[in-house]
């Protein structure tokens, strides 16, 4: 057995600062995947000097649970690394149980790690988890290909927040007979051996050796592989800018997928649209025309040679630009696509649409470098108990990450592209490239892909 420890820490060393001292935290479920994350993530962290913390998310969906998030701490305490305990509460959707409980994991593992200053997430997918999925894909289940390093794939709880995975090229055996070797336990969930879900049949399918055609995963060094040659710049006001030659020359899956990228971190949705759309604005853009459509809730303008995507304000649009309440000192996301910090409390954000002609002449000169189709969509602030009193526009052009009159307000498409495009591929990078530009493309997680 080739010792999994050095290849993982390899990993490590890669994506990892060794000079940071945030903490280092770790998807810990406490069964043999996450269990040998940990050790992994121990050793690291040692080495370094760099705290580590233990992230268990407890879904309450069968009787032993807390039992197994007691074990689960017990596991961590001996190994001395910090616990921390997330329960999925409130209701349970009748249908679609699976991804519900992984998206309100990845969203509470999010909030946790950025409540403690973590900017990566260590999980524990092996090799075995790729084959799965391939076997999954072949029987018509729709899931993705799993990275090495992404973006957290929860929007806007996992901005600035990256999974990496050290394990992806180790097999699930080789990991259990190392813990096995050191004397450690693990937590079996009997859901991985219920073949009424797919994975489980993956699972069982891979544990008799009966691999689909085609089941063998991408090596590590093809992660990166159909890197986008076009270009993109982000605009301080949320929007962005495609080069339309790029888009053409471009491999038809990528060009499609770079459409999809932009029209989701504009929008500020959390999902990929379908692809559909995205597709038919590339057949009218190979065609030479100029028109203006709609993908995924951004509106897309092409009347050159750059190709402009901005949030789309009409009444068809997907919804998040109503008034929202803010609370002094607390940073909120508006709409998926700004952060807004208020200074005081008692303010009150809310669309531009219709409420241009209460601006003061300091906003209007403001919105004059802001094309006009995406001014409607910007985020406003008023006092809550006067409504009388002009708004004011929190975006303060051309600098909307600096404060402005007692908001602070900082766009968000332009770190989301970064870390989507692949332009972020370290910790000490996360969050450090303010106003990148031309940055080539490469692909994004699938949205719905086992993370």
């Amino acid at each position: 057995m080739n010792e999994p420890l050095p290849a993982a820490l390899a990993v490590l060393e890669r994506r990892l600062d060794a000079a940071s001292r945030a903490p280092v935290a770790v998807a810990f479920s406490g069964g043999g995947d996450s269990l040998a994350l940990l050790l992994v993530a121990r050793a690291f962290a040692g080495r370094y000097g760099r705290p580590l913390v233990a992230l268990h998310v407890d879904h309450g969906l069968q009787a032993p649970s807390a039992a197994w998030a007691e074990e689960a701490e017990r596991t961590a305490q001996r190994l001395g690394v910090a616990f921390v305990r997330l329960v999925w509460t409130g209701d349970k959707p009748e249908h679609g149980l699976p991804a519900a409980a992984r998206a309100a994991r990845h969203r509470l593992i999010a909030e946790a790690a950025r409540k403690r200053g973590a900017s990566v997430v260590l999980v524990g997918h092996t090799l075995d988890d790729q084959l799965e999925n391939a076997l999954m894909r072949g029987s018509g289940v729709r899931v993705g290909t799993l990275r090495e390093w992404s973006p957290s794939p929860v929007w806007p709880e996992g901005r600035g927040l990256f999974m990496c995975r050290p394990l992806l090229a180790l097999r699930r055996s080789d990991l259990r007979r190392w813990l096995a070797e050191e004397g450690l336990g693990w937590l079996d969930d009997p859901a991985n051996d219920d073949l009424r879900h797919p994975r489980a049949r993956a699972r069982r399918a891979l544990a008799d050796d009966v691999l689909a055609e085609g089941a063998a995963p991408p090596s590590l060094d093809d992660v990166r592989s159909g890197a986008f040659a076009g270009l993109w710049r982000a605009e301080l006001w949320g929007g962005a800018v495609l080069d339309r030659q790029g888009l053409l020359r471009a491999e038809p899956g990528e060009a499609t997928r770079l459409l999809q990228i932009a029209a989701v971190c504009v929008s500020g949705a959390e999902r990929l649209s379908r692809p559909a759309r995205a597709e038919g604005v590339l057949a009218r853009l190979r065609a030479g025309e100029r028109f203006v459509a709609t993908v995924g809730g951004a509106r897309i303008e092409a009347q050159g040679d750059e190709v402009v995507l901005e949030r789309e304000a009409g009444e068809a649009a997907r919804g998040g630009l109503g008034p929202l309440v803010l609370e002094a000192g607390t940073p909120l996301v508006w709409d998926g696509r700004f952060e807004i910090v208020a200074d005081r409390p008692g303010l009150v954000l809310q669309a531009l649409r219709g409420q241009g002609a209460r601006l003061g002449a300091d906003d209007r000169a403001s919105l004059a470098s802001i094309p006009a189709a995406a001014r409607p969509a910007l985020p406003l602030w008023r006092k809550l108990d006067d409504r009388d009193a002009a708004p004011r526009l929190a975006l303060a052009a051309p600098h909307p990450h600096l404060q402005h009159n007692g908001v602070r307000c900082r766009a968000l498409c332009e770190e989301r592209l970064a870390a989507a495009s692949g332009a972020v591929t370290r910790e000490e990078t996360i969050g450090t490239n303010p106003h990148m530009a031309h940055l080539p493309l490469s692909s994004y997680v699938e949205a719905g892909s086992k993370d």
